[in-house]
């Protein structure tokens, strides 16, 4: 029976080694969720700012156009500029805070000025 008896502490050793291996793999997992946390908020940044460009050159109101464009609860903020017959939007779009404060996502679009 000695086999017996090795097989059985072997089991227990593997059982103690995967829960030494849990905070490892959740660690992972939440890293891969803030990955995409950052890729949507630069996603719906990029959608802002086209929507903000857009309205702007319909001499619209930006900063609404701007929220309006943008889902699932995040904060956004636009700034416009005009340089001769175009307009240029640019929006930021602060990135959930999952595992670590990444910041904001930015991106900018230009459109021509509808006269």
């Amino acid at each position: 029976m000695p086999y017996d008896r090795q097989g059985r502490r072997d089991r227990g050793q593997v059982a103690i080694e995967y829960l030494g291996f849990i905070p490892i793999l959740l660690l992972v997992a939440m890293a891969g969720i803030q990955i995409g946390a950052v890729a949507y908020s630069a996603e719906q940044a990029g959608t802002a700012a086209r929507a903000g460009a857009r309205a702007a050159s319909l001499r619209q109101d930006v900063g609404q156009a701007c929220r309006d464009a943008v889902s699932g609860g995040l904060t956004v903020g636009c700034v416009s500029s005009e340089q001769g017959e175009t307009v240029t939007v640019t929006a930021t779009v602060h990135i959930p805070k999952i595992v670590w404060d990444l910041g904001d996502a930015h991106k900018s679009a230009t459109m021509p000025i509808d006269h």
